[in-house]
């Protein structure tokens, strides 16, 4: 029978939920066990596709297509399992689930209320991710706080889970905060308390508490917290705050947490596996024998979760060239043609990311000017790929007032235009290009090269594209379109000839990248990123 690990989070926001739930599912993994998460967010939008990145960070795309919490990122870069459309549970797909069933009359008439309609949709939709699939363990994430008015529906599904299961088979995992008071020398539990008991409130009481600390717990303070939360010192597991997000395992499995869980839930228990982990991963991204310094060129360098899975990419790339990155935040909106050469200086790479809308497209433009000009290894991701273009036709092609249809519809030369297949979409959510497609590689260039093979599968997130009218201008002046569909009509690479390193896809190929398994593009950049470092390029 598939087990059930509910994770709870008290306190405050942002302790790391994510990459908990992700360090769990690692450490199951790591003996033998068959794990997927699932994030249930309790916001009202169906979906974060909408929502601009100060809101709510990176959209996270799976194979499926669908947009996702950026957890579900941290869940893949932990686990092999693949994350699906069913992995992401929101309030607004709920609500919207059950209102559809009402106007179809599947509720005969009946008053529709939370309890049960809301917390039998949300039980249904956790079942539904392991139905057919045989996990051994479900691990499912509760967004937001205890406390929080919008998450007590998702609160209620899984007190009535674990009441349906039985306790062999679910458990309660609570993460919290006991912070340390600097001006008094001591560790509170006090907000640890409160949480609990909040949580106890409403019927749930966690075998488990994970609490963030920035000291480390006595057992004096562990049995204060065993004491009046109602579980057993043992079961006080302290986390520590690392330098490498990917040490979590290793710490959480010196606190015997794995252990804990395979006993509570009755399991087998298998060896541990986490060597390779552990050597080919936190070692080297903690013990690096050269650095390389990259520029990310975006605009939404205020928030590090707007470009979260690119940041951990380039770390994963990284970890396999034995380099640290030393990451160069630029808002695209500061570079003016006066600047550029002064804030770029000294980096030995430059990325440009997606994004939406014309704010900071300008900056971007003159980033990969110089890059291309100065032969600086350069990737364009997305809305990078486009401006590429943009740039290369204004500059090398002739075409002076070359742009996107998305900024300027007036445009002379639309290099990059909508695809064909959006000009009749009115609804905005969803209704992207999403998820894998093919890309058929060409031989000779430098992704064939990176990726070795010549058909790979890609994470789209779009809705314009270059414009093929203007293909054979562009390839007569030096680019080359080093990969399509399959059907030849949607160009997914570009790459300038005579350029030591300059790739921008359609794609995103920093949502397949793992830290054991670097994704082949950044390995290549940040690769040749080293060799401009060596060469004194600049």
């Amino acid at each position: 029978m598939t087990k059930y690990i509910f994770i709870t989070g008290g306190v405050v926001s942002s302790l790391g939920k994510g990459i908990l739930s992700a360090s769990i599912g690692k450490l199951l993994e790591s003996r033998g066990l068959k794990v997927t998460i699932i994030k249930c967010d309790p916001y009202i939008n169906v979906d974060p596709g909408t929502m601009n990145p100060y809101q709510h960070g990176e959209v996270y795309v799976t194979e499926d297509g669908a947009e996702t919490d950026l957890d579900l990122g941290h869940y893949e870069r932990f686990i092999t399992s693949k994350m699906t459309k069913a992995n992401n549970i929101t309030t607004g797909r709920v609500y919207e689930s059950v209102i559809k069933k009402e106007r179809r009359g599947d509720y005969l008439g009946g008053t529709v209320q939370v309890i049960p309609h809301i917390t039998d949709e949300i039980k249904g939709r956790i079942k539904r991710v392991s139905s057919g699939k045989k996990f051994d363990v479900v691990i499912v994430e509760v967004g937001g706080t205890v406390g929080d008015i919008e998450s007590l529906p998702f609160l209620e599904a899984i007190r009535q889970f674990k009441q349906d299961l039985g306790a062999k088979n679910a458990i309660n995992l609570h993460l919290t905060l006991v912070p340390y008071l600097r001006a008094a020398e001591e560790i509170k539990t006090k907000p640890t308390q409160h949480s609990v008991g909040k949580l106890r409130e409403i019927g749930i009481q966690p075998e488990i508490i994970v609490c963030r600390t920035e000291k480390p717990l006595s057992l004096a303070t562990r049995q204060k917290i065993s004491l009046f939360c109602n579980v057993e010192t043992e079961a006080v597991i302290q986390a520590r705050d690392v330098d490498c997000i990917y040490e979590v395992p290793l710490f959480l499995r010196e606190e015997w947490l794995d252990e804990l869980i395979v006993r509570k839930l009755e399991m087998p228990v298998f060896a541990q596996g986490l060597e390779h982990w552990e050597k080919k991963v936190v070692q080297r991204a903690k013990n690096p024998s050269k650095s390389v310094k990259i520029a990310v060129v975006g605009k939404y360098m205020n928030l590090q979760d707007a470009y979260k899975s690119i940041y951990e990419a380039l770390s994963h790339a990284g970890i396999s060239g034995d380099a640290k990155i030393e990451t160069k935040k630029i808002d695209a909106d500061n570079l003016k043609k006066g600047n550029v050469s002064k804030i770029l200086a000294g980096v030995n790479g430059i990325l440009v990311p997606g994004g939406f809308g014309t704010r900071g497209t300008e900056g971007k433009i003159l980033a990969i000017e110089y890059a291309r000009k100065n032969k600086i290894p350069f990737l364009g991701l997305c809305l990078g790929m486009q401006m590429a273009v943009i740039e290369f036709a204004r500059n090398v092609c002739g075409l002076k007032k070359a742009n996107s249809t998305e900024f300027s519809r007036k445009t002379p030369y639309p290099v990059i235009s909508l695809l064909e297949e959006q000009k009749n979409v009115k609804v905005k959510g969803a209704s992207m290009r999403l998820g894998a497609y093919p890309c058929i590689l060409k031989k000779g260039t430098k992704s064939y090269r990176s990726y070795g093979r010549g058909k790979v599968f890609e994470r789209h997130r779009h809705r314009y594209e270059f414009n093929l009218k203007y293909k054979n201008v562009f390839e007569s002046k030096g680019m080359v379109f080093a990969g399509a569909s399959p059907d030849s009509n949607l160009m997914e690479i570009v790459e300038v000839k005579g350029h030591p390193w300059f790739v921008a896809v359609q794609y995103h190929p920093e949502f397949k990248s793992k830290p054991d398994r670097s994704h082949p593009l950044f390995s290549a950049f940040i690769s040749a990123a080293l060799k401009t470092q060596k060469a004194g390029i600049k």
